[in-house]
């Protein structure tokens, strides 16, 4: 017998984001203020509708094991977003739900990979992917997007990752960590390449209703049969909701590749979480005042912070146009000292900020990119201003 353990479960490197998250956490809990950028999900709550149809599951006694891939009546309030919001057409049967974004995306790759198969991966990326592709036996290739670009790859640059082992490409708009959305000319650009390819398109569009200065979100399979056929939609409650800690994410999806996730869902969850779903169910049908109050918010913090860093010295980034990120670029910051200290990466400079300046930042080395580092904008304007006040105070001690 042996006791040697996974090589695959070792090589997963843990979720930054979520260690940064927990310093800060660590740190307020000894009573200092701390500004936390790295917040993944919105500083609201759930909206009061959504919570009492879940308290009306629970007394209902809605508790019990649900179909493999969700409740009918989630499904079809699915399938009826679909095609009004998204302009896209699935069945009931081609939607799966999940617990959760990251189980959504599991099921995809665990659905279309065999083993060595290669999955172009434009950087900076949210940084799960690499790691869910690894799991699933894929080969992740990295496409360096440039900031000229607003940090969207080229086809020419798609074109020199393709190889024969090719299975898919993974699109992301609105961006994490960019706050970048790609238009419907770039995303039919891509559509064409990949149909004249024949790869999968996993489309994640978590932060789809996150949408600012009248900019429009388009679906890359909505533009037409052929890429309809070769994509995977993946979506879910967690952000536009203020659902994270629910666990609802869902796709849409050719139907063999909707029956093969439902079939792998079955033996590693079962089902979906049952009250989780009847919240979902409301927040689909039900009003949308809520999310419309947290765009309007998110709007105006996210025009706070970019004209704050526009007038820095040393940083600067693009203007986020969707989620709740601001990416910025620290380049010129590198090769400086701080008090004596050389600094060398992202890494330093999060480092820095956190036990000098009390603010907890993202470094984004782990999403592709080094040298930049992800700001969130989903917390209150007042911890806004005083981390950026903090920001700027490390930038102005520079040497």
């Amino acid at each position: 017998m042996s006791t040697v353990l996974s090589e695959k479960a070792k090589s997963v490197k843990p979720s930054s984001t979520l260690s940064i998250t927990a310093k800060a956490k660590e740190l307020r809990s000894q009573g200092i203020d701390v500004v936390g950028f790295g917040a993944g999900e919105p500083d609201f709550n759930t909206p009061d509708n959504v919570c009492d149809a879940a308290i009306k599951a629970i007394n209902d006694g809605f508790t019990k094991y649900t179909p493999v891939s969700g409740i009918a009546e989630l499904k079809q309030a699915l399938s009826k977003k679909f095609a009004e919001f998204n302009k896209v057409n699935y069945t009931p049967e081609q939607i799966v739900i999940s617990n959760g974004g990251k189980h959504s995306l599991t099921n995809v790759f665990t659905a279309i990979l065999n083993p060595g198969d290669e999955v172009i991966i434009p950087a900076p990326y949210w940084l799960s992917y690499p790691e869910m592709i690894k799991l699933c036996d894929g080969k992740p290739v990295i496409v360096n997007a440039k900031k000229e670009n607003e940090y969207k790859p080229t086809i020419e640059e798609l074109e020199a990752a393709l190889t024969e082992k090719t299975k898919a490409l993974v699109l992301n708009t609105p961006n994490n960590p960019t706050g970048m959305i790609y238009t419907r000319e770039e995303l039919q650009k891509i559509a064409d390449f990949a149909v004249k390819n024949d790869i999968f398109v996993v489309s994640d569009e978590m932060y789809e209703y996150l949408i600012y200065d009248g900019n429009e979100h388009v679906s890359i399979a909505s533009l037409g049969d052929e890429i309809y056929k070769r994509t995977i939609t993946v979506c879910g409650v967690s952000k536009s909701y203020a659902m994270t800690g629910w666990r609802i994410g869902y796709t849409g999806a050719p139907l063999e590749i909707s029956k093969l996730m439902s079939s792998v869902q079955s033996h590693q969850a079962s089902n979906p979480n049952s009250i989780a779903q009847k919240a979902a169910y409301e927040a689909i049908v039900g009003t949308q005042e809520p999310l419309k109050e947290m765009v309007k918010e998110f709007g105006e913090r996210r025009e706070y912070m970019y004209e704050r860093i526009c007038n820095m010295p040393y940083i600067s980034c693009v203007e986020p146009k969707g989620a709740f990120y601001t990416f910025v670029d620290f380049e010129e910051v590198i090769g400086k000292e701080h008090k004596g200290r050389k600094i060398t990466s992202a890494a330093d400079i999060a480092d820095i900020l956190i036990h000098e300046y009390n603010t907890a930042v993202i470094p984004c080395d782990d999403f592709g990119i080094e040298n930049h580092i992800r700001l969130s904008y989903a917390i209150s304007m007042e911890q806004i201003k005083n981390g950026l006040d903090r920001i700027e105070a490390f930038l102005n001690n520079l040497e």
